[in-house]
């Protein structure tokens, strides 16, 4: 007996920029085919042709609102390395901690606004972890959802610190920060970072000291945590993981199991005179493609990057081509075809790896690469889930997310050390025609920035974001997606409430909105269209 294929278009899946609707199609209950679809064009990289080289650090960072630093990031980086600069070591460290202290703002508000609400759905009333969820994930009134989002702009303020307001600074330049922090600047600094530790990170999100959840380098580690305490398992990570498991957010949105990270945070004394081939050594945080079905790790050039169009609303053809040789030329029509065209995004791919994930997960699994230098950062923990877990799933992508926070937190302390306050902060560079490429890894993942000056000014400029790399359509070899790819298999229980494919969509933390709407594609019957709570 054949069973009905229902097609459901979702749009937009979130709740914080609605540029991103889902079609799936269900079958017996599970997706077994899917398309993401990225319905805002922006044009970046048509503002910036022809302009002053430096327009992208004003510009790029307006690119988004909760990672303009990671732009800003990019932007000056690439310029570095156009223009052979040489940049002081407290500039480094001042350029690592906007970015540190942006990411940090970006968890609790992905972790408890985006995400963790979806817990008091409906359809987990079953659970034996949904009355305590309920009381403190439900939007707006849940006891650690206020605490969150209330502490989430803590950080940022060390942000304003350096660059005079956040979002959309622009203190980054090529030749270092035209910033100068006092020892007021830093001992304010220091008073924001214990704030941030003692009202939430500790207390609310882990139920310990930092020091005792570094401990944790496995997964018998973990779940050794969870049982040492109730303070542990009764903390908003150990409550998340709990419920998480006891509702099967485990068992789907697994994808290719091929990850990618630029790295990032340079280390001061590394990466003082920039150049592309050299970022690599320097990074305290490695980068690298990560094969999980082979256990193996390879390097990540930027010149493995490509970009295909087939899919997406550009006139380019459909050959695989680099950023540097891309001109963006968007088509007039944008009429959703899914055998063909459908989305703003490119498909953006390895030269010869193929689609890669990128993300939180992607850096976790990267810091437990062989061979790191005493100052790099290490961790097997999430590596050692992969496998324990038989593979990748939304409630792993989340758990990394949440696990990192510790890393950059530490590295937060270690830069305000750091700082030699009478040392320079800018050396001015000299302008010059050339390439240069920046990168480096924003909240949702491998974020890079080329430029290429000509007759200075910018002839081309082209970014490739972390959603990007996720949300693309199929490329030329009918591949999908990175977020396409990980909805297959994905159950859903309720087609007039498809809950799992947001868990799978949002556990890559793409932008989104909070109104959802659904509709049957056959029939074109709206199913639903509600507020998530």
């Amino acid at each position: 007996m054949s069973s009905r294929i229902q097609t459901l278009d979702i749009s937009p899946v979130g709740r914080v920029e609605g540029d991103l609707d889902v079609r799936v199609e269900i079958e017996d209950g599970v997706v077994t085919s899917a398309w993401t679809q990225a319905e805002l064009f922006r044009g970046f990289e048509i503002i910036l042709r022809d302009k002053d080289p430096q327009a992208g650090l004003i510009v790029t960072p307006r690119a988004c609102g909760i990672c303009g630093a990671s732009h800003l990031t990019c932007a000056a980086w690439a310029l570095d390395t156009a223009w052979s600069t040489e940049v002081p070591r407290n500039a480094i460290l001042a350029r690592n901690l906007g970015q540190i202290v942006e990411t940090l703002q970006s968890i609790p508000r992905s972790f408890y606004g985006f995400y963790g609400v979806d817990l008091v759905n409906k359809n987990y009333r079953h659970s034996a972890y949904y009355e305590e969820a309920l009381r403190r994930f439900a939007p707006f009134t849940g006891s650690a959802y206020e605490r969150g989002i209330g502490v989430s702009g803590k950080p940022v303020e060390i942000y304003a610190l350096l660059g005079g307001q956040w979002p959309h600074s622009s203190y980054m330049v090529p030749g270092g920060v035209m910033s100068a922090p006092t020892l007021t600047d830093v001992t304010r600094a220091w008073s924001i970072l214990e704030y941030f530790r003692r009202n939430w990170l500790e207390p609310a999100l882990l139920g310990c000291s930092l020091e005792r959840y570094e401990e944790i380098q496995s997964y018998d580690d973990f779940q050794a945590w969870l049982d040492e305490n109730p303070a542990h398992a009764g903390s908003d990570l150990g409550l998340y993981w709990r419920m998480g498991l006891d509702i099967g957010l485990h068992r789907y949105g697994r994808g290719h199991q091929r990850y990618v990270s630029w790295g990032y945070l340079p280390h001061e004394d590394r990466y003082q005179h920039p150049t592309i081939a050299g970022r690599a050594a320097t990074l305290v945080a490695r980068g690298g493609v990560y094969d999980a079905a082979l256990d193996r790790y390879l390097p990540m050039e930027q010149d493995a990057t490509r970009e295909n169009l087939l899919h997406a609303w550009y006139d380019e053809g459909g050959e695989d081509v680099h950023p540097f040789e891309r001109e963006t030329r968007p088509t007039q029509d944008n009429a959703h075809d899914y055998a063909g065209k459908y989305t703003w995004s490119s498909a953006v791919r390895h030269a010869e790896f193929g689609r890669l994930e990128a993300g939180p997960l992607a850096r976790q699994l990267m810091a437990a690469q062989p061979g790191a230098e005493p100052w790099q950062y290490r961790n097997g923990f999430l590596r050692d889930c992969l496998r324990r877990l038989g593979g990748a799933s939304a409630h792993l992508r989340v758990l990394a997310r949440l696990h990192e926070t510790v890393m950059l937190y530490r590295q937060a302390e270690r830069i305000l050390r750091e700082f030699r306050l009478n040392d320079p902060w800018y050396i001015k560079p000299r302008d010059r025609d050339g390439r240069g490429w920046g990168a480096t890894e924003a909240a949702r993942g491998a974020l890079s920035h080329w430029i290429e000056v000509e007759g200075g000014k910018i002839k081309n400029y082209q970014i490739v974001a972390p959603t990007t790399w996720n949300v693309g359509p199929r490329d030329a070899e009918g591949v999908r997606g990175p977020i396409e790819e990980a909805l297959i298999g994905t159950p859903v229980r309720d087609p007039t409430d498809p809950v799992e494919v947001g868990h799978v969509a949002r556990s890559f933390d793409s932008c989104l909105v909070c109104t959802v709407h659904a509709h049957d594609a056959l029939s074109g019957e709206e199913l639903a269209r509600f507020r998530l709570g």
